[in-house]
């Protein structure tokens, strides 16, 4: 499984995962290229609360869900806390974001309902997208630091399992655009919440010790792990290498550029 970055001809720019799309889904990561948003939210701004005009938002919304072939009158938003609650969505939550409030707090969003596009947000968290041809059902995760220690990405693939009947092995998995191990630079916070998650041994491999008492750590890669350690098999999972800190004309990134800044989603549909 690869990334592969695409592009619509009025300048729309994003991702797909190979292996996540095919004749019964549709998905995406967004960069900020290709919508209407002006000034510092320039120009494929997706967040709903970043001061942004409704008006641009849903302009960039129908493009991105154009581009998708995704429905964009059923979106269901996550309401992101940066904790570990997994919401089951049905078509009552059709809306609820766009066009309707949210009245729930969930990381990650899964379903078994066609047509109904389930969305994160990310701007250096790490999205993830998950996909069960066999038992045609969907999900998706926003795993900030916090998360990423409390382990969503797995408990994202076992509420799948005891949900709906999956089996982790059938599942696919995309890691999407995020801060990398180059430029997540932290405080000792960050290490020691995986090594108690995880393991000192387990977290080792994920973290640098720098000099000064900070560290670098693979958020990216330690999702990864968690994947596994639910059942997913290695190769249907694909980690994309772009950093969002590193290209900031490509990607929002809180770090370089703080709380000023657009939102990227990842969106992923069953057809």
């Amino acid at each position: 499984m690869y990334f592969i970055h695409r592009q619509e001809e009025a300048g729309l720019d994003w991702l797909s995962a190979e292996g996540l799309t095919d004749a019964a889904a549709v998905h995406g990561f967004s960069t900020r290229l290709g919508g209407v948003s002006e000034g510092h939210l320039a120009s494929l701004n997706l967040g709903i609360a970043r001061g942004d005009d409704p008006a641009n938002v849903r302009e960039n919304y129908r493009r991105f869900c154009g581009a998708l072939g995704a429905q964009m009158d059923k979106m269901v938003f996550s309401h992101q806390v940066h904790r570990d609650e997994i919401r089951v969505c049905t078509l009552a939550d059709a809306g609820k974001g766009l066009d309707r409030p949210r009245d729930y707090e969930a990381d990650g969003l899964v379903t078994d309902v066609p047509g109904l596009p389930l969305v994160i947000f990310s701007a250096d968290c790490i999205p993830i997208l998950f996909y069960d041809p066999v038992r045609r059902v969907v999900g998706a995760c926003h795993a900030g630091w916090r998360g990423t220690a409390l382990g969503i990405a797995g408990k994202t693939v076992r509420t799948m399992a005891e949900v709906y009947g999956c089996r982790p092995a059938d599942i696919r998995c995309a890691i999407g655009p995020g801060i990398s191990r180059c430029c997540f630079e932290t405080h000792g916070d960050v290490p020691q919440a995986m090594e108690w998650a995880m393991g000192r041994s387990a977290a080792a491999p994920f973290i640098d010790p720098l000099p000064g008492g900070k560290f670098r750590v693979d958020l990216k890669g330690i999702n990864g792990y968690w994947l596994e350690k639910a059942g997913v098999l290695p190769e249907k999972i694909v980690i994309s290498d772009d950093c969002t800190s590193c290209h900031p004309d490509i990607y929002w990134s809180h770090r370089h550029t703080g709380p000023a800044r657009g939102s990227m989603a990842a969106m992923i549909q069953l057809l």
